[in-house]
């Protein structure tokens, strides 16, 4: 799996990176973006649903490999 933030979408809640903050990180302006660019780790995967259910603006998107 692979966890992308959508930086058009996002509009700087940062529950992703409240929820998960070793999969995300946040840029001076408060924008996320994710601290992977290839495959998580099996074990984070549930963290990473966790995120993409709870972005309001659905800018956490996740790529089933």
């Amino acid at each position: 799996m692979r966890v992308k933030v959508n930086g058009e979408l996002c509009q700087g809640h940062n529950r992703c990176y409240a929820l998960a903050p070793d999969l995300f990180d946040v840029d001076d302006f408060g924008y996320a973006h994710a601290r992977f660019e290839d495959t998580l780790p099996v074990e984070m995967e549930p963290l990473a649903r966790l995120a993409e259910a709870n972005c309001p603006e659905h800018a956490v998107g996740l790529l089933d490999l």
